[in-house]
């Protein structure tokens, strides 16, 4: 089209849209729940009554992807990355999500707090100081350990991996939705973002497959975030309390997290996913503060600043898929990154794409990927940096002597321990792991609730529920059949499929931009 009108779908047969089963108050989306429920309970038995079994096969399937696929994972990523700078800047930027007159929903603080929280979630508290710290004993690009640019590359890798990258992932997933749902007027699920590619086609088989792979990747992504997160609460539980770090208690954990995650889903929207997001921010911005406030301030203000332009410094040696050396950091870091942003993205670019509508492409990405890429590493580096100070300065090895001897879930408390209040100070940070938790369960739920429904944002609680408690579950089953390796094993093996889709999906949104109003 060329007379700039919206590319809605003018033929597609409207009863193709929710191929639904009504039953019971329930809306079904068949063959996309059933299929899906069906292959994630069976896998939930098997993990469980088969733990030895489980842990064998992802750790082989772990392998054999990184090794293998190393190359794909970081191409993709860097491509991703690259068309969302060109949507900043083309022409396409200037198109409203809802159409020219349409106004946003949410004010911009509580839009960048729901995207903040569904993006980043137990991460941030699970690697701010670990992961740092990991990088400056083992430097990335063959960089000598225990050198001022092993200090530099610590941090600048750790934002490269939750920078721009991660965020141009989400952002390419959560304005092709956006654009179909508000301005193309299908339904809110990730089939319909390739309408402007495959045409009615998207309601059949080639639809159904989509819709299923991203049901596994939104899964098994938010598992792997919840295994995290459950290891660090028993991790901390242990060290402030002294309750035992055993399998039983990480159970114990997911499933009481699971329950109130339960009540928030029954909430709803604003009364749940919206308020726990609000106090997710307030929370976690109180003990960056006081993190701040109680280092050397003025030094880790300026490891921050130094930070900015060591990420940029480092990040095309970073991305690069050719002829590196660095292993270790590649596979077990940079990929593993890769696929379980893959496997979050349509969980973060459907609930991204549900509270944007009124704002601009442009202003989309601007927020979308700049501005939760730059608090990450505002983050990391406040968090990071002032590890360093207590171990290069201060002389503490508390935090050094925990990665060296893989109790890694313990970062932040033995980090927290050098600090003034630490009692308090730990305490209030396993209240804010355990929100995270909470607030990625629920806006998970409602996520795959919407794919499973075949579009519908307002289908029957009950099944928002069973998601909920199947996300609990899957993370259960994923601890007990292995751990870090089942955890990280899960969100390869569900990015790797998605990720062709997501490079597909470039295609399709780019087309259908073409025929929106400018």
């Amino acid at each position: 089209m060329n007379n700039g009108e919206s590319a809605k779908p003018q033929n597609l047969n409207q009863e193709k849209y929710y191929q639904n089963l009504q039953i019971l108050g329930l809306d079904l989306h068949i063959p996309v729940f059933p299929f899906s429920a069906a292959i994630i309970i069976l896998f939930v038995i098997y993990a469980l009554l088969f733990q030895e079994d489980a842990n064998s096969i992802f750790s082989s399937v772990r392998s054999t992807i990184t090794v293998n696929l190393d190359w794909l994972f970081i191409s993709a990523g860097n491509i991703f990355l690259i068309f969302c700078i060109y949507l900043i800047f083309s022409p396409l930027g200037n198109v409203r999500i809802g159409g020219i007159e349409a106004t946003p929903n949410y004010s911009r603080l509580s839009w960048f707090a729901m995207m903040f929280a569904a993006g980043v979630g137990i991460g941030l508290m699970f690697y701010g100081v670990l992961e740092p710290v990991n990088h400056m004993l083992n430097p990335p690009l063959n960089i000598p350990e225990g050198t001022e640019e092993a200090k530099a590359i610590g941090l600048a890798a750790t934002s490269f991996h939750w920078g721009l990258h991660a965020w141009g992932i989400y952002s390419v997933v959560g304005i092709s939705l956006a654009i179909s749902h508000y301005n193309k007027g299908l339904p809110l699920t990730i089939r319909y973002a390739f309408y402007s590619l495959f045409g009615d086609r998207v309601s059949g088989i080639l639809g159904d497959v989509i819709d299923i792979l991203a049901v596994f990747a939104t899964l098994f992504g938010l598992a792997t975030s919840l295994g995290l997160g459950a290891q660090q609460v028993a991790g901390g539980l242990d060290h402030v309390f002294g309750i035992a770090n055993t399998p039983s208690t990480k159970v114990c954990i997911v499933l009481f997290i699971t329950a109130i995650a339960i009540v928030s889903v029954v909430r709803g929207m604003d009364k749940g996913v919206k308020l726990l997001s609000e106090i997710n921010i307030a929370l976690a911005f109180a003990l960056f503060c006081f993190v701040l406030i109680v280092s050397p301030t003025l030094a880790v203000i300026t490891n921050t600043l130094q930070n900015f332009a060591d990420y940029l410094y480092y990040l095309i040696p970073l991305s690069s898929p050719v002829e590196r050396t660095d292993i270790s950091f590649y596979h077990d870091w940079t990929i593993f990154y890769w696929a379980w942003w893959i496997a979050w993205s349509p969980f973060v670019g459907m609930f991204i794409a549900r509270v944007s509508k009124g704002r601009t492409v442009r202003e989309f990405m601007v927020c979308a990927l700049l501005a939760p890429s730059s608090a990450c590493v505002i983050w990391m580096s406040v968090f990071g940096g002032s590890a360093f100070i207590q171990y290069f300065d201060q002389g503490y090895l508390q935090v050094i002597e925990a990665v060296q001897e893989s109790n890694i879930e313990l970062s932040l408390f033995r980090f927290l321990e050098l600090m003034p209040y630490a009692k308090i100070t730990s305490v209030f940070a396993l209240l804010l792991i355990i929100i995270f938790f909470v607030t990625s369960m629920d806006s998970g739920s409602l996520v795959i609730d919407t794919i499973t429904a075949g579009g519908k944002i307002d289908a029957h609680v009950s099944q928002r529920v069973f998601w909920c408690t199947f996300e609990g579950l899957t993370a259960i089953a994923l601890l007990l059949g292995g751990g870090l390796t089942a955890l990280q094993a899960a969100s390869l093996i569900t990015g790797l499929p998605f990720l062709f889709v997501l490079l597909l999906m470039i295609i399709s949104l780019r087309q259908g931009l073409l025929t929106e109003p400018k």
